[in-house]
Order: structure tokens, then sequence, then C-alpha cells
């Protein structure tokens, strides 16, 4: 199942942000971009994902980022699964949208190197 740019933006990705206090046509706009992107060039190991997340950045926003901002890092927990997340919290990034939509967000704001290669893109996109 494929989702247009507009489902995508209006079923996963603006009521992500809402949840999270960071609505914005701006990271609406480039949260969208990464996905076009890597719908085009997926990177590393993240094929056949929505966003160019792999295990290792997802351990690694947890452990430099999450871990000292218990708001957000609460937030985003309650995206996931109940049961999933304990047994292999990296599937969550292929199987739960939202979830993935979050995280992605939470590299953007954790690793500025990310943030201006993505806004770089977006703006070629």
């Amino acid at each position: 199942m494929e989702l247009s740019t507009r489902e995508l933006r209006e079923t996963i990705i603006r009521p992500t942000l809402h949840y999270l206090g960071k609505s914005s046509d701006a990271a609406e706009n480039l949260l969208t971009a990464i996905v076009l992107q890597q719908q085009l060039r997926p990177r590393g190991n993240t094929q056949g994902m929505l966003y160019p997340v792999d295990a290792a950045l997802h351990q690694k926003v947890w452990n430099q980022c999450l871990a000292f901002e218990p708001d957000l890092a609460s937030k985003i927990r309650g995206l996931a699964s109940q049961r999933e997340f304990l047994n292999n919290p990296h599937i969550e990034l292929q199987t739960n949208l939202s979830y993935a939509t979050a995280i992605a967000w939470a590299v953007f704001l954790a690793y500025p190197q990310v943030r201006h290669h993505a806004e770089k893109n977006a703006a070629t996109a």
C-alpha cells in the first residue's frame, strides 16, 4: 500500500507533529521531503522504510538525545507498541509510521549535520 504525499501529510506527519507539540508547515514540508528523498534513494539498510533511520541511528538518538529530554522521550515512547517495542524496538521504524515520524523529527532536532543535509535536499526537491 502506498500513500500519496497528501495522505502522508494529513494522516501521519501532521497528527504526529501535533501530538509532539511541534506543528508547523515547515516541519511538515521537511519530513515530507525526507520521505520523498528516501523513496528515491534509500540510505544504507533502510530500504522499504519511511525515513532513513536505521537501528544504529535509532539507538543513538535515544541514548544521546531523548535520554536527556524526558518529556519528548515520554511522548515518543507513548507512540510505540506496548509489547513489540520491548522485544524489538527497531521494528517500530518499519511498522509504526507515527513512531517513525517522531523519531525522524527527534533525529532532525538532535543532529545539526543531518538537519543541514535534509534542508539542502528539501530545497532541491
